[in-house]
């Protein structure tokens, strides 16, 4: 007789006050399968996978294991069933350190320097380079990641659920992390994984269940599909093609001179003589893999760190090392973190009252807030970005990560700044909304502004710039145009692998500080 299947859910519901996140939905599951959940944002995807892992409870349906029935009512009793799960937003304690937010999460009884131990061994195992010791808050996202992919790994899970686990790992992390996955199916694992990427489900999964509005739409074997024919079952719809013009360039609009900062804590990454100028008209890529520098780069050029010495960063030539970050927005500078909950939105606080933390049209006379005015700016961000939210009034953290990211991003993109950095503009955002958000960056760059996005999506940025940067070990690589990059080339420079000799010969390239 042939094993049950290791999963199945049938006609699963769940409503909240604004929406029904899932509509009856039925999923099976077999020993050792790679299966795909696959929808836009907001389709219901992490509601469903929360409800297997016992975060949230259904309000109709039946969950069964190994053919056994189960109620699962938390996390606690989903981890006994050997259910583990990576969530897209982190749950991780900020002032704990790596091994102890890993130590926390099980149940075997081992001491603080045996799971340190482990750690190290199955980083090393499967490639997802991490320091036990390090403080979580002084890690990046992508840095998060690989802790929450780990602590995963060490609980030798039956039921694996991914969701969005590559969203900020690099190329080569992501087929090392491929790896890992088949392994771990072929040793029966079953593993549920939820990724916006067409490539990546075709490559990697068995089966694919497509999800719209909080239903089923199909299952299929994605190995037999097209990425326009998933794009399809997904959204309705091919994505839009995007139109990359020739960029018309304007002047110097932010610029860097030998900026060097040392470190802020025992664990970050000194930035040494990093020179670029970005010019209005025009987007500039930094790459890098995780933990490089971004995150201290990131914080100089948004006013949160004000150490560079006066010269180092100017903004239309006005010298801005020391300026807070109001008067950076004052000036033209709008700024996306790579972190969404937290840092772009307060997770309790309303959309509306998130438009306040970096858009303040809506302030008036002594301070007083004028409310109408700031529901409808949220109202038009909502409508303009196509955010599925259940209006103004809905809580940051009522909204799917895609969702929430295309409000942030809509709230600077609107503000129609002269200057825009954004940090991994569109993690955990589906094909749809990718493609939106890149159209709605490009038109800001011919529209004249100048555009800094800094990404671990290597597709993102061949897609978006018009020059690339790699930035390793808080140096900056000379720039490259991006019709003159390789995958391979940009792969060499984030391993550290940059200087002059690197440089193709008689094609239009030119140094960072040119």
């Amino acid at each position: 007789m042939s094993a049950p299947p290791r999963l199945k859910l049938e006609h699963i519901s769940k409503q909240y006050p604004a929406v029904k996140a899932n509509d009856d939905v039925s999923l099976t599951v077999l020993p050792g399968e790679i299966h795909a959940i696959l929808g836009e944002n907001g389709a219901g995807k992490s509601t469903l996978m929360k409800i297997v892992f016992g975060a949230v409870q259904p309000d109709e349906g039946t969950i069964t294991i190994d053919g056994q029935t189960v109620s699962i009512r938390n996390p606690h009793e989903a981890k006994a069933q050997g259910i583990a799960m990576v969530f897209q937003h982190f749950s991780l304690f900020d002032t704990l350190t790596v091994a102890e937010n890993v130590w926390l999460g099980l149940d075997s009884g081992e001491t603080l320097a045996q799971v340190t131990a482990r750690i190290n061994a199955k980083a090393g195992e499967y490639g997802l380079p991490i320091d036990p010791t390090r403080p979580v808050h002084s890690l990046s996202v992508g840095e998060r990641q690989r802790v929450e992919i780990i602590r995963a790994l060490l609980a030798n899970p039956k039921i694996l659920i991914l969701d969005e686990p590559t969203s900020v790992l690099t190329p080569q992390a992501v087929q090392t992390l491929f790896l890992t996955l088949r392994q771990l199916a072929h040793e029966g694992c079953s593993i549920l994984y939820i990724s916006h990427k067409l490539d990546e489900i075709r490559e990697l999964c068995h089966a694919c269940t497509v999800m719209r509005g909080g239903k089923v739409t199909g299952v299929v074997d994605p190995r037999q599909e097209s990425n326009a024919s998933l794009s399809r079952l997904m959204i309705g719809a091919e994505p839009p093609q995007l139109v990359h013009r020739e960029a018309t360039l304007g002047d110097v609009a932010l610029e860097l001179k030998d900026l060097s900062v040392a470190p802020d804590s025992a664990y970050g990454v000194p930035l040494t003589a990093i020179s670029l100028q970005l010019r209005a008209g025009e987007v500039l890529g930094i790459a890098g893999v995780s933990g490089n520098g971004q995150q201290e780069l990131l914080a100089v050029l948004s006013g949160e760190d004000r150490r560079a010495a006066p010269g180092m960063l100017a903004l239309f030539g006005t010298d801005i090392a020391r300026a807070s970050p109001h008067k950076r927005r004052r000036l033209g500078l709008n700024f996306v973190p790579e972190e969404r909950l937290g840092r772009g939105a307060v997770p309790m606080a309303s959309l509306a009252s998130n438009t306040l933390l970096t858009r303040r049209e809506t302030v008036r006379a002594l301070g007083w807030i004028d409310v109408n005015a700031t529901r409808a700016l949220a109202a038009k961000l909502i409508e303009r970005f196509k955010v599925k939210a259940g209006g103004p009034d809905a809580p940051a953290k009522s909204l799917s990560g895609g969702n929430l990211q295309k409000f942030i991003v809509g709230r600077e993109i609107d503000a129609s700044p002269k200057v825009l950095i954004v940090a991994q503009p569109t993690w955990g955002v589906d094909v749809g909304a990718a493609a939106q958000i890149r159209g709605e960056l490009l038109a800001l760059r011919d529209a004249g502004c100048a555009v800094l996005v800094v990404s671990e999506e290597l597709d993102e940025l061949f897609e978006l710039s018009d020059r690339l940067v790699v930035i390793a070990r808080g140096k900056l690589s000379p720039s490259i145009a991006t019709r003159d990059a390789t995958v391979e080339r940009i792969g060499q420079w984030m391993a550290g692998l940059f200087d002059d000799k690197t440089l193709p010969q008689g094609k239009e390239v030119a140094h960072a500080a040119a």
